[in-house]
């Protein structure tokens, strides 16, 4: 077993809101408005051990990661015969916050039936439900169907047929999985002319996305940004920050790239994409997100 690897997501501001019912009946909801359970006021230390709750969730289910919480509110509804609880949780993570809103309602209806059983026998919770959520990477399109992409290797030795090109293989199989089409491949040196005209080439077969491998470092053989910035009409400098930021947790050479991500035209974007193959799927991880919302601010339909 093992829980869920979420390293690779940005921190987004998420939130999550539940909702719980327990049945008390008539009698009993008078005795809690008028304060005369013997274990003290129910409502204030119900709202108390949803907030305990929310925090205690990843010790009490093993799948849930640790995570920080910026502000928790508990609320209770009092009704003729039962109590509605509701609970908001929410921060800024790499996961959402459903199962933190959903213990507290848990934890706030198991604290009044704690409560109040000594009163009554036939209390009942009749309900917990996620009611609402926001935020995280659920919003945004994996679905790359409607576009193709390209493959240019850039490297002398996989050109010269030294090396396999293993870095290509996993670009491919990582945008298989979302449904794109690859309309072109090609290897080619270190030499800035010859990779310009493979991405000219690959623009002129269709490709929508060209993603290069290699030739990103500050050997002065790497020329791929080189190569890429006399194309793009259109740079897209956010993304290139975010993958050299993120690329630093796993290594601190990500620092040395140079990579570039910019459009061509409003149809064709290139992404310079590490060498190493682990390295191109770390990359490609955090950018799949938005490819199709930056292709509809390229077209000017995002606005």
């Amino acid at each position: 077993m093992k829980t869920k690897d979420i390293s690779f997501k940005f921190e987004t501001k998420r939130f999550a809101v539940a909702e719980g019912k327990i049945y008390l009946g008539k009698e009993l909801i008078e005795k809690i408005k008028n304060n005369e359970v013997e274990k003290g006021n129910v409502l204030e230390a119900s709202k108390l051990a949803g907030i305990i709750g929310a925090k205690k969730t990843s010790d009490l289910l093993p799948f849930c990661h640790p995570i920080p919480i910026d502000h928790i509110e508990v609320e209770l509804e009092v009704l003729e015969d039962s109590i509605i609880a509701r609970a908001k949780v929410l921060g800024i993570w790499r996961t959402g916050y459903e199962m933190e809103a959903l213990m507290a309602v848990s934890t706030a209806l198991l604290n009044i039936y704690d409560m109040c059983k000594a009163f009554k026998k036939e209390m009942q919770i009749e309900y917990i439900k996620l009611i609402d959520k926001d935020g995280g990477y659920s919003k945004y399109s994996t679905d790359l169907s409607k576009y193709t992409y390209a493959i240019i290797t850039v490297s002398d030795s996989a050109f010269q047929g030294k090396r396999e090109d293993l870095s290509g293989k996993a670009i491919e199989e990582f945008l298989n999985k979302y449904g794109a089409k690859k309309v072109f491949y090609r290897i080619v040196p270190d030499e800035k002319e010859k990779i310009k005209k493979a991405i000219l080439e690959a623009k002129e077969k269709g490709a929508n996305i060209i993603l290069t491998t290699g030739g990103t470092g500050v050997s002065f053989r790497d020329v791929t940004p080189e190569a890429s910035k006399e194309l793009i009409r259109k740079e897209v400098p956010g993304l290139e920050e975010a993958l050299r930021i993120f690329g630093v947790r796993d290594t601190l050479y990500s620092l040395l790239s140079r990579a570039k991500v910019g459009f061509l035209d409003e149809n064709t974007l290139i992404i310079n994409l590490p060498g190493k193959p682990k390295a191109v799927k770390e990359n490609l991880e955090k950018i799949i997100y938005i490819l199709d919302h930056a292709f509809k601010m390229a077209r000017g339909e995002g606005h």
